[in-house]
């Protein structure tokens, strides 16, 4: 009974070999796309570098003065007294402007 058990699965991997020697694919032939994109990836290269230099002489925006609250408040509450100003015109109203 062993050595029958022993000639199964000998049969078996062999065929299993064999199977998959015969299922392989061969190699495709390289695509041509693929040359083109690699040329224009060597040509970008440079280009990174270029932008990393021109982009070195800006100011971030995390480290660029940006305005307080408080100076935000004042230019907002500003436009809003121009926009009362215009909206008044020439016209005399009951009220004063230092009264806003």
């Amino acid at each position: 009974m062993r050595n029958r058990a022993a000639w199964i699965a000998g049969a078996l991997g062999a065929a299993g070999v064999a199977y998959r020697a015969l299922r392989r694919k061969p190699k495709v032939a390289a695509d041509p796309r693929a040359d083109e994109l690699r040329r224009k990836l060597d040509e970008s290269k440079p280009l990174v570098d270029e932008r990393e230099e021109f982009e070195a002489g800006e100011t971030a925006v995390d480290e660029a003065d940006a305005p307080t609250l408080d100076e935000k408040r004042a230019a907002v509450h500003e436009r809003g007294e121009a926009a009362v100003r215009e909206m008044r015109g020439p016209a005399k109203s009951s009220f004063r402007e230092d009264e806003l």
